[in-house]
């Protein structure tokens, strides 16, 4: 008696699949060939442009290293002033902060100013720091008339006044870093 036959199904050869996964393979590898080799290569320069190279910036002097020195504690409390200020903003306008301690919390803020005021003009910059030290100064009185304003919500409950205040805000704030990367180039700068 003969046995019957099993169906059998036919399958692809192994050998087909091992080709198919070759070239798979070998393309894999091509392209990672390709992307290191780019990766690399220099990157050519425009015609006529010349390499960049940076120059360390110069040590200060001695009389511009005291004067940063001597502005140095006035700007960490301008700074703190202006981030209490910001916050007290954010913060009233996402409803966690009545406006009656916004007023209080930027009036500190304002006091903070009005004392910097004072300091930086008793300071005698030397003539190289002439426009860094306006600058500044300038960007304290920036500071000041914003935090008048944004108080002004409190007797009208108006808005607007958050509006007005936060472009004098950040011209102050883009003032300072300016002179701070002037004064201060390794200073953390908040984002």
């Amino acid at each position: 008696m003969t046995r019957p036959r099993r169906a059998t199904t036919i399958s692809p050869r192994p050998g087909v699949k091992v080709a198919l996964f070759g070239v798979v393979f070998v393309a894999l590898l091509g392209l990672l060939l390709v992307a290191a080799v780019r990766d690399a290569a220099p990157t050519p320069s425009p015609v006529g442009a010349r390499p960049v190279v940076s120059t360390p910036r110069p040590a200060l002097s001695a009389a511009e290293e005291a004067y940063a020195q001597a502005l140095w504690p006035v700007h960490n409390e301008v700074k703190a002033g202006a981030l209490r200020m910001t916050m007290s903003g954010v913060q009233y306008k996402t409803q966690r902060l009545d406006v009656e301690t916004l007023r209080s919390q930027v009036a500190a803020s304002l006091e903070t100013y009005r004392r910097a005021e004072v300091q930086v003009r008793a300071l005698q910059p030397p003539p190289s720091l002439n426009a860094a030290h306006d600058e500044y100064l300038g960007a304290v009185v920036l500071y000041q008339q914003s935090a008048a304003e944004m108080m002004r919500i409190a007797d009208d409950r108006e808005e607007r006044h958050l509006l007005t205040a936060f472009p004098l805000s950040q011209d102050a704030s883009r003032a300072l870093r300016a002179v701070g990367a002037q004064l201060w180039p390794g200073e953390y700068v908040p984002s």
